[in-house]
């Protein structure tokens, strides 16, 4: 980024703020609360409680406000992935990428509520955790499993990560403020 970029983007940042507000979905373990205390505090807990239904946080990274809903994985609230996605900036859809097994239960799911008209070409942003684990999917076995290729109404970004060890969480952040959008 040029200087001059640079002193354009502050000079936004004194008059505009930025807003955006994200779904994290993923199958049950995958990864999304540690992925939303990774972004909010760079922090990680090996003893995290996993998600009934929903959680909502708001987390101010530089002039963007991020409005994140953590959403259940377990099957049962499933069904209600759709209803916080719609309207959002972008779907981040976390992948256990270690837990190979859960990969095509993970495709189906995806690949399910992406048909649904009410999300048509809303960003996905699909994060591939936990590769600090040595049985972690490459990020090309992840793409080509999960079909990542075939999805062609929307733009699509795959990064891989791994909150316990913030790997790539910066990427992550870096990609969300790039599409957040200026309010007034």
């Amino acid at each position: 980024m040029g200087l001059l970029d640079a002193f354009l983007n502050w000079l936004r940042s004194l008059f505009f703020k930025q807003e955006m507000e994200l779904s994290l979905i993923g199958l049950q373990n995958a990864g999304k609360t540690s992925l939303v205390n990774a972004i909010a505090t760079g922090g990680y807990s090996e003893d995290m409680i996993p998600t009934v239904g929903f959680n909502m946080r708001k987390v101010t990274k530089g002039n963007v406000t991020i409005k994140l809903w953590d959403l259940g994985g377990q099957r049962r609230f499933r069904t209600m992935w759709e209803r916080y996605c719609r309207g959002v900036s972008a779907i981040l859809y976390v992948v256990d990428a270690a837990d190979r097994d859960s990969v095509p239960i993970s495709k189906s799911e995806l690949h399910e509520l992406l048909m649904k008209p009410s999300l048509s070409g809303i960003p996905l942003l699909v994060l591939g955790n936990k590769i600090d684990k040595s049985e972690a999917l490459s990020k090309q076995a992840l793409v080509d499993q999960l079909g990542l290729e075939h999805i062609k109404d929307r733009e699509v970004c795959c990064h891989m990560i791994s909150c316990k060890d913030s790997i790539n969480i910066d990427i992550v952040i870096d990609w969300l403020i790039k599409h957040s959008r200026t309010t007034k």
